[in-house]
């Protein structure tokens, strides 16, 4: 087996990286700029919980380099301290202090002063709630009461108006629970955040691409032939979901020239499993009586492809939020809940139970059919085509 090399990431690109990150980009689209997996780039934004660490920049009133620069020069032409900070507008203290911290008169160097300088400030700030315990609990109590740290800070504000101890902003809040190493609150109280993710995204985070929640390669029900339009000819039907509660589902046929019924129980809404289901149900039918199958955009027909090389039933599509083009199956649905209440766990009912009520329903008289029956309509077709 062959292992890609690992790679070390630079500044340059974890700069990158975070770029993308705060502009909304997910960690599988930036990992495919490097040619590593989600993983990788995850690896390096949970560090932080998500949150990009502030860029490092010298305190106004450090000494610089050129400062400790001209400290240096002092030293070597025999000028006092006093005169040094005269030169650089400081106070004698601050020059005799920065050559005493750095070797002292003999060995003070000003590129080396500057560096362990710079190492020196590299430390993590305590943060509010580590160094306030009672504080750190009574947010913890609130998280646990499924608080928002927005309305645990306004609390805070409201109950201790004059004492800033007891304040904190709700920022501060997200960053202790999303960076671990404060040490602050515990990271289980994540989970009684509204949105549970250990690393916080940015606020232009979006999974909604271009197409997203869109099926591929569809055929609008405008292109679907005059034939199927006017009910003239048997063979073309009408599909939808009905579902109940505990994800359960149920899939509703309806012949549009007969109004003939058929009802398929559903383990599940995925497209593998409606699908299949489809499929065992067409192979039921001479393929004179099912012709083509007119759907919603649900994201259960994503695989209608499939369906349509397993049956050679040609699908048409709705166009979105226009269920009254599947007028037939939209009326049945609604007769559907005289048995099958809303809110009832459909899964409870096998298929004979559904063929029994599908017999029921295609055992009415329909004034749209002068009275007779969709079954003895559809028994018609059959006889036809034997």
């Amino acid at each position: 087996m062959k292992f890609r090399k690992r790679i070390y990431y630079t500044e340059t690109d974890k700069a990158l990286m975070w770029d993308r990150w705060q502009k909304g980009e997910s960690l599988q689209t930036i990992a495919q700029l490097f040619n590593r997996n989600h993983s990788s780039i995850a690896g390096v934004l949970s560090r932080t919980g998500g949150i990009r660490p502030p860029k490092r920049t010298r305190c106004e009133f450090a000494l610089s380099l050129s400062a400790r620069e001209e400290i240096s020069r002092g030293i070597v032409a025999g000028h006092s301290i006093r005169s040094i900070a005269a030169r650089l507008s400081r106070s004698p203290s601050t020059v005799s202090r920065e050559i005493n911290r750095n070797g002292g008169l003999k060995c003070y160097r000003a590129n080396e002063a500057d560096q362990v300088a710079w190492d020196r400030a590299q430390r993590p700030k305590t943060c509010k709630l580590v160094q306030n315990r009672a504080l750190a609990r009574m947010v913890a109590i609130k998280l646990k009461k499924l608080w928002s740290p927005v309305q645990i800070s306004g609390w805070l504000k409201l109950m201790y108006p004059n004492d800033e101890n007891f304040q904190v902003s709700h920022e501060t809040i997200y960053r202790s629970l999303f960076i671990q190493a404060r040490g602050a609150l515990k990271k289980e109280l994540v989970a009684h955040l509204r949105r549970t993710r250990v690393m916080r995204r940015s606020r232009h985070h979006t999974q909604k691409t271009a197409d997203h929640g869109r099926i591929t390669n569809t055929v609008s029900i405008s292109e679907r032939p005059a034939a199927v339009e006017d009910r003239a000819v048997p063979g073309h039907w009408e599909g939808d979901l009905i579902s109940g509660s505990n994800n359960s589902h149920m899939a509703t046929l309806v012949e549009r020239h007969t109004r003939y019924v058929m009802l398929v129980k559903l383990n599940g809404k995925d497209t593998e499993t409606v699908i299949n289901a489809l499929i065992k149900q067409a192979h039921k039918l001479p393929g004179e009586l099912y012709k083509s199958l007119t759907w919603d955009r649900g994201k259960e027909m994503a695989d209608h492809r499939r369906f349509t090389l397993a049956t050679n039933v040609d699908v048409y599509f709705c166009d979105p939020q226009n269920p009254w083009q599947r007028g037939s199956n939209e009326n049945t649905n609604g007769l559907l809940r005289q048995y099958f209440p809303k809110g009832t766990d459909l899964s409870v009912h096998s298929q004979a139970k559904l063929n029994a009520v599908a017999r029921q329903l295609n055992e009415r008289p329909r004034k749209t059919l002068d009275f007779h029956t969709p079954a003895e309509r559809f028994n018609q077709c059959v006889a036809l085509t034997g």
